[in-house]
């Protein structure tokens, strides 16, 4: 599984940035994801790239504030995330999929694996 860390509790409009370590082999994925589930509601993708081009996807919620990279050498996925509010507050989890990074591939979320524990987001106002 991918291991997910650099959540945490900040005031409206801060900055957070998290990170998805996974082992060598789950960058064989040739997608890696960033999801989120806020309490009570549905699990949702946030942002995707690929691992073996530079497509990236973000929802639009979060184009504009979020930037997803990834730095393949130390096998990471970063999701920077910025002017932060409360509705970002939820656990967010990374996890991959064979299939090209695009919002179509959250459509799919049962085809993702390698689901990570998740960090926690808190966004106070």
């Amino acid at each position: 599984e991918f291991v997910e860390s650099g959540g945490g509790s900040v005031l409206a409009g801060g900055s957070l940035k998290l990170s998805c370590v996974g082992s060598g082999s789950k960058f064989d994925y040739g997608t890696i994801g960033w999801f989120r589930q806020a309490p009570g509601k549905e699990r949702e993708g946030v942002s995707c790239i690929g691992t073996r081009d530079d497509r990236t996807h973000s929802v639009d919620s979060v184009k504009g504030r979020f930037t997803i990279s990834k730095d393949t050498a130390k096998n990471t996925v970063y999701l920077q995330m910025n002017n932060l509010n409360p509705a970002d507050t939820a656990v967010y989890s990374c996890a991959g999929v064979d299939y090209s990074c695009s919002g179509r591939a959250f459509v799919f979320t049962s085809l993702w694996g390698s689901w990570g524990q998740g960090t926690q987001v808190t966004v106070s106002s």
